[in-house]
């Protein structure tokens, strides 16, 4: 992967049904089905460096998603290489589709004014929906890869 900068998507599934401690938010029930997380990355080495990061299960937690990474396996990466910030705007179409909830409010969005960057589905999220929802709302956004994972 590039050292772009861009937004990306986390599609994680539970390898536990345990609680976790997500820092100063507190206990996050772990039910089956999938976890989306999204974010961006505008620092140095751009999407290459943060995926690296977000692949890795990390002993000492900087983030919200290196809590929740601890109990999950990444099987799928949504990404787009984008000198624009679009996490907000991706997190807005995922916290609107049919059957989302928000397990942890705040979660990844300490630092914005979105209730929550972690939205979760009972079943696997549609790619293509997300897709089409994104052309429909951004006309100049660009492509989204996707990324399938074994963890």
């Amino acid at each position: 992967m590039d050292p772009l900068p861009g937004t990306y998507a986390l599609v994680l599934t539970p390898n536990s049904d345990k609680p976790v401690k997500i820092g100063k938010l507190g206990l996050l029930q772990v039910r089956k089905g999938y976890y989306i997380y999204v974010g961006s990355a505008f620092g140095p080495g751009g999407l290459n460096a943060r995926i690296a990061h977000h692949k890795k299960v990390c002993n000492r937690p900087r983030w919200h998603i290196d809590y929740l990474r601890k109990v999950t396996h990444l099987k799928e990466l949504w990404y787009s290489f984008d000198s624009v910030r679009r996490e907000h705007q991706w997190a807005d179409i995922l916290a609107n589709a049919k059957g989302v909830t928000v397990p942890v409010p705040g979660f990844g969005s300490s630092d914005c004014n979105c209730k929550s960057h972690l939205y979760f589905y009972k079943s696997k999220p549609s790619v293509d929906y997300f897709r089409r929802r994104l052309r429909a709302k951004i006309e100049d956004h660009e492509r989204v890869f996707i990324e399938r994972l074994v963890d």
